[in-house]
């Protein structure tokens, strides 16, 4: 057994203590004697018992039969004929009797705490001092070392228990909110995609059977809006389900819309815009660059709705682990319209942060110094869903 320094330290105050107790006694004696040594080697050897439990069992077994053998043979040789003490054996056999426990193995460490045991009560002459405190000196120690390794084990096994039953119930959590997600992605598939295909064979109808202009190219935006809606709630389904669910399909999703669309809306709309791109948009999956042109999006919104007028900085950076997206933007230069500021109510960017969310990815968003706003999208370059299961352009697909 590796000795720690806490054990150490302990062990070293014992030996130093039992070394003070044997030197009192010895000079507190009325007669000195030869077994000082031993007694003072055995103390020291207290330092070893975690290292050689064994080698220091046997030296206080052979110091115990000295000494039982000086008072048969030669009284006063290595202990008193008149002792201060009922101590029959080395007084510091209680440390050693208390570590074996520790160190040794169950059988092994009881044979050594019983021939010691008995060495120290001397039950072929029982006395009524010598016999209980010889086992007191040696079982006790031994006993409360086993009571404490128990109690060890037994806190060790339920910390174990509670750890394996809190990782369950995430597990159960996690497989709780898949199969949410998945009844979510169903009925999104059956009611929604049901819905949005009627708007669109709809609208297509009315822009082929309508002879005013007008109505045709209304029905015609109406039907490309519907299309794109479906690819989208496709696109969102697959990442829902999660899971490569959709392994073995075909189907190649829908690309994902340029953003550059967005910054040339928003100059149309008066807006100055400055946008820096690096990188090709053919490195991240169609999923993730779908959700930076929704990012996009908001955040143009925001700049609109709440600071008309200031200047807008635009940095979308392609890499080959994903694609970072920055949205700056000054203080305003004039008065928010009335009729846009209190629109929105402020779940435009909790649902980006849930979507971002949803794809892996970190989105920050927070107001800059000097009346300003800044947005920080970082998302990785492929997720896995029902509809990319076979578009990986990095190959991270694992």
């Amino acid at each position: 057994m590796r000795a720690s320094r806490r054990d150490m330290v302990i062990l070293t105050v014992l030996a130093l203590l039992f070394a003070a107790l044997d030197l009192t006694l010895y000079e507190a004696g009325s007669e000195h004697h030869a077994g000082i040594v031993p007694l003072l080697v055995g103390d020291l050897s207290l330092l070893l018992v975690l290292r050689t439990p064994r080698l220091v069992a046997w030296y206080f077994i052979a110091v115990s039969l000295a000494i039982l053998a000086s008072d048969e043979l030669a009284p006063g040789l290595l202990s008193p004929v008149h002792p201060l003490t009922l101590m029959t054996v080395p007084p510091a056999v209680a440390v050693v009797s208390g570590n074996l426990v520790r160190t040794l193995r169950r059988p092994e460490a009881l044979l050594y705490i019983g021939v010691l045991a008995v060495l120290a009560s001397r039950p072929w002459e029982p006395r009524w001092d010598t016999l209980p405190f010889g086992l007191l000196a040696t079982i006790t120690p031994a006993a409360l070392s086993l009571y404490t390794v128990a109690r060890k084990q037994l806190l060790q096994s339920l910390r174990d228990r509670a750890e394996r039953a809190e990782r369950e119930q995430r597990l159960i959590a996690g497989q709780a909110r898949a199969e949410e997600r998945r009844r979510l992605a169903a009925e999104m598939h059956d009611v929604v995609t049901h819905r949005l295909s009627l708007m669109v064979l709809h609208a297509g109808a009315l822009g082929v059977s309508t002879k005013d202009p007008g109505v045709s190219s209304a029905a015609e935006d109406i039907r490309t809006a519907g299309a794109e809606a479906l690819r989208e709630l496709r696109d969102l389904v697959g990442v829902l389900q999660g899971d490569g669910e959709g392994e073995g399909r075909t189907r190649e999703p829908a690309p994902a819309p340029d953003p550059g669309t967005l910054v040339t809306e928003s100059e149309a709309a008066g807006m100055r815009i400055d946008y820096v791109v690096d990188g090709a948009a053919g490195t991240v999956s169609p999923t993730v660059g779908r959700t930076a042109y929704r990012v996009l999006q908001e955040a143009l919104t925001n700049v609109r709705k709440h600071a008309p007028g200031a200047w807008v900085r635009v940095e979308l950076s392609y890499t080959g682990d994903g694609v970072h997206l920055r949205v700056e933007n000054g203080a305003a230069t004039r008065e928010p319209d009335p009729a846009l500021a209190p629109t929105g109510g402020g779940a435009g960017l909790l649902g980006l942060r849930q979507r971002v969310d949803l794809v892996g990815g970190r989105l920050r968003a927070a107001p800059e110094p000097g009346g300003g706003f800044r947005v920080d999208a970082i998302l990785p370059a492929y997720v896995p869903t029902a509809g990319s299961a076979g578009h990986d352009p990095g190959g991270r697909r694992r």
